[in-house]
């Protein structure tokens, strides 16, 4: 992948090629055995190896602050009250038969999800320039978004690149636009370590060097792994430079209300760049703000031109979700449309998000109050300016390896953590262990017996 400040002749990302020697179908040796487990373990991602060790762990201690989804106080996963109440309610209904729902998705959540995007009077829903298709998950969304992008310019030849992605991003994002075809993939600067938040201007230089009909992808809210969303102000300078340069947004909506509790307010960027009269691409999910982890409820918004193309851009998002996925899931998508198109539900449902929401934030003030108090180095203010699940601490590659080797917590590679996953169990520690890997001498870092604080002193356990 081409790192941010790319040129354009730089290294695209290279797909994983053969070896050259030609195997069979089956094979039953021990040395090939080895060989695909070796290689199978070299291709997880890095998540799924920090997974792998926490698993292995034995410490009593051990905290896994690197998943995705969102954790109680209790330290669970579960679903929303109203969410479970909604489904016994639908598996009463008499009137739902078990049929396949169409290829492109149950209207009534495909309008909802629509709505709740770009707003009910928006102009582009008003002027038929929208379609919406229900996907099975988030990921599923972005990648019929990367298949409709070959055919979305008028040339002859299929469109192939490049896209922008921010630097850091999802690690599975590069791999679903090369799974549809696309192979050219660049970086966009985003998160700055010194200034522990997003840097506009080197973003700003970046995306000015991009060619003609580049795609930018862009996190709309709740940006994935760090928690640090543009400003209004950011987006307005943005897409001047994208109109100017010609670029088509690609927006993300990864965990749409978890960032303020407000599912239109999340989707302000969408409902901008749409009003400045721009054509763009947004994926939603509604796994998070639901609870929906096993049902797959994901959406893909194409905002066109001219609404003379949205039957021919159906068409063709019809062919290829046959192709794909055939069919959505309707059982999230059912709950989804209740909850959105019932007044009384949605009340209730946002008073839930916004308990969630609020406890995201009261975990961060508390973080950072307690890491003031233990004199830890640094200014942690940017805590509580990253908003949603996600939280990137500012901590390098050793400070995360003494974290994970010698206390027993697992961030992502990049410093980057799940707040949910912190509770009135752990924080203590958490905040303790943080303090250590930035205290700690580098030298003590990758060795030497575990460290703690008593008394406002260090003592080897």
């Amino acid at each position: 992948m081409s790192g941010p400040g790319s040129g354009p002749d730089e290294r695209r990302v290279n797909q994983n090629g053969d070896a050259g020697g030609r195997l069979g179908v089956f094979t039953d040796t021990h040395s090939e055995a080895a060989a695909a487990a070796a290689a199978a373990a070299a291709a997880l991602s890095p998540e799924a190896k920090l997974l792998s060790a926490f698993e292995k762990d034995t410490n009593n201690s051990k905290v896994y602050l690197a998943a995705r989804e969102y954790y109680s106080e209790e330290g669970k996963t579960s679903e929303l009250r109203l969410v479970g109440k909604i489904k016994q309610q639908l598996s009463a209904d008499p009137t739902l038969r078990p049929e396949y729902p169409p290829s492109l998705g149950l209207t009534e959540f495909t309008r909802r999800a629509t709505e709740v995007a770009l707003g009910k009077s928006s102009r582009a829903v008003v002027e038929n320039r929208v379609l919406g298709v229900q996907t099975p998950g988030f990921t599923a969304a972005v990648r019929l978004g990367a298949e409709l992008l070959k055919h979305w310019y008028d040339v002859c030849a299929a469109w192939c690149g490049p896209v922008y992605l921010s630097s850091p991003c999802d690690d599975s994002l590069a791999a679903i636009f090369q799974a549809a075809g696309i192979q050219e993939i660049r970086q966009y600067y985003y998160w700055d370590d010194e200034q522990r938040g997003v840097c506009l201007e080197k973003l700003l230089e970046d995306l000015e060097r991009a060619p003609e009909r580049s795609v930018v992808v862009m996190s709309a809210s709740a940006h994935y792994p760090t928690g640090a969303d543009l400003s209004q102000s950011h987006w307005a300078e943005i897409t001047q430079l994208i109109m100017r340069r010609r670029l088509l947004p690609f927006l993300l909506l990864p965990a749409q209300a978890l960032c303020y509790g407000d599912l239109e307010r999340d989707a302000w960027p969408v409902q901008y760049c749409a009003s400045q009269g721009m054509e763009l691409l947004c994926a939603q999910s509604f796994s998070h703000c639901f609870g929906l982890y096993g049902e797959a409820v994901g959406h893909l918004l194409c905002v066109l031109k001219q609404s003379s193309q949205r039957l021919s851009v159906q068409s063709q998002a019809d062919k290829i979700v046959r192709s794909l996925w055939a069919q959505p899931p309707a059982g999230g998508a059912h709950v989804v449309a209740t909850v959105l198109g019932n007044p009384a539900h949605l009340v209730e449902w946002q008073g839930e998000v916004k308990h969630i929401v609020e406890r995201c934030m009261l975990i961060r003030n508390i973080m950072r109050e307690k890491l003031r108090l233990l004199g830890t180095p640094g200014c942690w203010d940017y805590l509580t300016q990253q908003r949603g699940l996600y939280c990137c601490t500012g901590l390098n590659g050793q400070q995360v390896d003494f974290l994970s080797k010698r206390r027993h917590i697992y961030l992502l590679p990049g410093g980057c953590l799940n707040i949910s996953a912190i509770n009135g169990r752990n924080l203590d520690y958490i905040t303790e262990s943080i303090h250590l890997a930035l205290t700690t001498s580098l030298t003590s870092l990758s060795t030497g017996p575990e460290i703690s604080i008593r008394d406002g002193a260090f003592q080897s356990d």
